[in-house]
């Protein structure tokens, strides 16, 4: 049975270098502000595997995978959208090693878990949440939602470069 926790203390794991360990988690991801909306994570409490391997001196190289649904508006045609993103992310935190790029920002006296899986799944998002793959918006004329009807058109208003010409009369 996975443990809920937001923040991991991994030191207690005692591993030297060249171990690893796999733990099974349960973290609250809080929803978040994208594009505009606020979208919610299911479920209450994500599953997720943390892989935690000691590498050379004090440094970790850590993974976490899990899979989550994010529950909000749809970015095309505003109805309910709920899509299920996988995330499959990597950290390395390897102090002393005199680069900025080797320190984990999740790394303080213990692993932000919540934190970091927040972050990871809204790296994991496409540029626009939709309620379906083919999702076909609304109409900009009238706003009417394309999904439901699909052969939805409007006449084509005469382009206003030849208005003029529709006042000539051929008598």
């Amino acid at each position: 049975m996975a443990q809920r926790t937001d923040s991991y203390d991994i030191g207690r794991l005692g591993l030297t270098s060249g171990e690893g360990r796999r733990v099974d988690l349960e973290v609250h991801v809080e929803p978040f502000e994208y594009g505009g909306s606020t979208y919610g994570v299911q479920p209450e409490l994500v599953p997720l595997r943390l892989d935690i391997s000691r590498t050379t001196g004090d440094g970790w190289a850590l993974r976490m995978r899990f899979a989550a649904q994010v529950d909000g508006p749809c970015m095309r045609c505003l109805d309910p959208a709920s899509p299920t993103f996988d995330v499959d992310s990597y950290e390395v935190h390897q102090p002393g090693a005199g680069d900025a790029d080797l320190l984990s920002p999740y790394m303080g006296e213990e692993l932000d878990v919540a934190g970091w899986a927040r972050d990871a799944l809204a790296l994991a998002l496409p540029a626009q949440i939709k309620c379906r793959p083919d999702c076909a918006g609304l109409c900009p004329k009238c706003g009417a939602n394309l999904n439901e009807d699909p052969d939805h058109a409007h006449e084509a208003e005469p382009d206003p470069r030849w208005a003029k010409l529709s006042e000539l009369k051929f008598d």
